[in-house]
């Protein structure tokens, strides 16, 4: 099958249908043409016997002599003779053995046209003979009238069989077969050269098109003739160098796009006409990512309020602008339809965190007041009991220590206050001095729980320690670690009621120390995450264990794990718990 699907076999069979078709016709004419030139010369051949026959009789009489020497001639020319006189008749041969019977020429309608009207006649038929071994077949007889010597009329019938112009037409059939045999098979010698001629060019071009379909680009095919081949051979190089080239200029801009989008501080993501995401970069991939953790949707599902802007931009065709909120961060999703010709395709999304921007204008409103705030009560109490024991209103010396005691309190208040804005003025001004040293992270931990017991015993928490081995050792200033730690283990235990739990949990993070601090206290709300870590920040008061702090712990925290190059993330949900994860990286300089 597949030979017939090839173009050598289609070019070999269309050619040796051609040619068959030309020599079928040729025979069946050169067939017709000799039969009837066979036929034709041997009636003139057997006509001009019988005339010599005739003349010959013409001189003679009806005797023995006459008779033999007609016998001879005939048999001479390989045919026999009938005379027929008035009252008699005369064969050539036997009648027992070769003749045709003499009644066939008085019956035959046309072989007694010659007795009866002196006509000449020549005529052929399959008419019996005496012994069909011999004389076969068809015969051809000529009939002439015949005028003795001696004055008597008759007739002369001289035939032959057609055997032999049956031999010359199967020799001349013979040589026509061999030769159309001899034609064929030249036929199909020629239709193979001059098809694998033009099918080898062609499998080099196979060859080369599967190449250039893996990407090789530099396949070539070598060019031996300038005809069409040749021409397709040039055209398909040619093809095959401005495809590399297309391809690489198309490949830069690819590259040049995808190092665009991936250093975008936006998100860019495209969906596809059924709405589904195809395309992310990284910021619009961390954001579904959060989308889809805060909805509890699987990788493949997208947002339900994702889906209303896109429904609403293919239905309205025009560019769609909403914010979000996600996690706490705050996220401007512009959506815009994209056009295949009249059709739209699908959608591209530019997601932009306005997280900062919407932090700074809060800061900038609430930096004056939570400032005033703080300051306001301790210098509010240290002015009034300044106060009462300047106008003596206390009595007593017990009264007056007292109000001196509530004075240095306050006074100690404010320096606590004033000494942590100096440490994140400093910290964030980059004068964070740390001395780092090997530690030891399980003697570490050991540290912080016993620090942490008794307060958790009083306020009925229990506080558990996880600690699993570490493959390096962690080089940090373990003094501000332990204020790091300190501080959100502190946090934890004020936002945790009672037969609440507080773990303090270190694990190996491949490249650095993960600590983590989990508590399953009332949570922060989802408006307030994106601030947990900004000065003066404090929770709700009525979800804490009535000791407020200043609300600058986590923003120490922030600055100090960023000054040992890591990283401090939180997770949380309303009467559920926060997690608080700090990651340190191996010091990996040496």
């Amino acid at each position: 099958m597949m030979f017939w699907r090839s173009v050598v076999g289609k070019l070999w069979f269309t050619i040796l249908l051609l040619v068959s078709v030309v020599l079928l016709v040729l025979t069946v004419l050169l067939l017709g043409f000799f039969e009837q030139f066979h036929t034709e010369q041997a009636e003139g051949e057997l006509f001009n016997h019988a005339n010599l026959l005739v003349s010959f009789l013409e001189t003679e009489t009806t005797d023995g002599a006459a008779l033999d020497m007609s016998q001879i001639i005939s048999e001479s020319y390989a045919s026999r003779a009938v005379l027929i006189g008035e009252d008699n008749y005369w064969y050539t041969a036997n009648e027992d053995s070769d003749g045709i019977p003499i009644s066939y020429f008085y019956e035959d309608p046309v072989l007694s046209e010659v007795i009866e009207a002196d006509e000449t006649i020549v005529t052929q038929g399959d008419y019996a003979l005496a012994n069909q071994e011999n004389w076969g077949g068809e015969i051809m007889i000529v009939g002439m009238p015949v005028t003795f010597a001696d004055g008597e009329e008759g007739s002369l019938f001289l035939y032959q069989s057609l055997a032999v112009v049956e031999e010359a037409s199967a020799q001349t059939k013979q040589i026509i077969f061999l030769s159309a045999g001899f034609a064929i098979i030249l036929t199909t010698v020629f239709a193979f050269f001059l098809s694998s001629r033009i099918t080898a060019p062609l499998r080099q071009m196979r060859t080369a098109s599967l190449e250039v379909a893996k990407g090789n680009f530099e396949t070539k095919i070598p060019i031996q003739t300038k005809d069409e081949i040749g021409l397709l051979a040039m055209a398909f190089n040619r093809m095959g160098r401005a495809l590399n080239t297309n391809l690489h200029a198309l490949n830069q801009e690819k590259e040049q796009l995808s190092r665009i989008l991936s250093s975008m501080a936006d998100g860019v993501m495209t969906l596809n006409r059924q709405g589904h995401v195809m395309i992310m970069n990284p910021p619009a991939s961390a954001c579904m990512a959060a989308w889809r953790y805060e909805k509890q949707l699987s990788e493949d599902e997208e947002p339900l309020h994702l889906n209303r802007l896109f429904d609403k931009v293919v239905s309205e065709e025009t560019e769609v602008v909403d914010e979000v909120t996600i996690q706490g961060r705050t996220w401007v999703i512009l959506m815009t339809p994209l056009y295949d010709e009249e059709n739209i395709r699908g959608a591209v999304a530019v997601l932009r965190d306005m997280t900062e921007e919407r932090q700074h204008d809060k800061l900038r409103k609430d930096f004056i007041a939570n400032v005033s705030h703080e300051l306001r009560t301790p210098i509010s109490m240290l002015q009034g009991y300044s106060e009462a024991i300047v106008d003596d209103i206390a009595e007593t010396q017990e009264e007056k220590k007292e109000m001196a005691s509530i004075i240095y309190d306050e006074s100690l208040r404010i320096g606590r206050l004033v000494n942590e804005l100096l440490d994140i003025a400093r910290m964030e001004a980059g004068y964070l001095n740390l001395r780092k040293e090997e530690i030891d992270m399980k003697i570490f931990a050991d540290k912080i729980l016993r620090k942490f017991q008794v307060v958790a015993k009083e306020q009925q928490i229990e506080l558990i320690g996880e600690f699993s081995p570490l493959t390096k050792t962690l080089s940090a200033d373990v003094d501000r670690l332990e204020q790091v730690m300190t501080n959100l283990i502190d946090n934890a235990m004020r936002h945790t009621m009672e037969h609440g739990q507080v773990i303090f949990r270190i694990s190996d993070a491949e490249t650095g120390v993960r600590i983590e601090v989990e508590d399953t206290g009332a949570g922060i709300p989802e408006d307030d995450l994106p601030f947990v870590f900004e000065r003066f920040y404090k929770a709700d008061k009525a979800r804490t264990r009535g000791r407020a702090g200043t609300g600058l712990g986590l923003a120490i925290v922030k600055n100090i794990t960023e000054g040992h190059e890591g990283k401090v993330s939180v997770h949380s949900k309303i009467n559920e718990g926060t997690t608080f994860s700090v990651f340190l990286p191996y010091d990996t300089s040496g």
